[in-house]
């Protein structure tokens, strides 16, 4: 299975914020969209890293509530993980696991075209693992 089938379920909408917005801001909107990251772009929409929960937390054992009028960009990753459209979930999955990332930003053509969280990684595997259980079951009745 592709990342694309993710997107296809979920869809590609991103929730996105400015750099220079204060880190109470990504709180609220964490909260009032019920979502656990905010990609992080630019007035054209380029991609200039991600800021997650994680981040927060952190920021907030570092700095205690100061950290909540800092700037998202003082506090967010640079470097997210990324992958395409067509990636293998498998592959996506392992990079997660490797990299301890529980979002990756899909780019199609250097453009932001989705998010997938390590939540619709799991969900996707079970739904594959299901399938498969199915059709095993179905072919062991079929030659009884």
């Amino acid at each position: 299975m592709k990342v694309a089938s993710i997107l296809a379920g979920k869809g590609s909408r991103v929730a996105t914020i400015r750099p220079s917005a204060p880190v109470s801001q990504a709180v609220k909107r964490f909260h009032a969209e019920s979502i656990g990251a905010l990609v992080v772009t630019d007035t054209h929409e380029a991609i200039l890293g991600l800021i997650t929960e994680r981040d927060i937390v952190h920021g907030l054992a570092e700095q205690g509530r100061a950290v909540l009028e800092r700037r998202i960009e003082e506090l967010m990753n640079r470097r997210p993980g990324t992958c395409a459209p067509d990636d293998d979930i498998k592959s996506v999955m392992a990079t997660m696991t490797r990299r301890r990332l529980r979002h990756v930003v899909v780019l199609e053509a250097g453009r932001l075209a989705g998010i997938v969280s390590i939540g619709d990684v799991v969900k996707n595997r079970l739904d594959e693992m299901a399938l498969e259980a199915n059709v095993l079951r179905d072919a062991y009745i079929a030659n009884r």
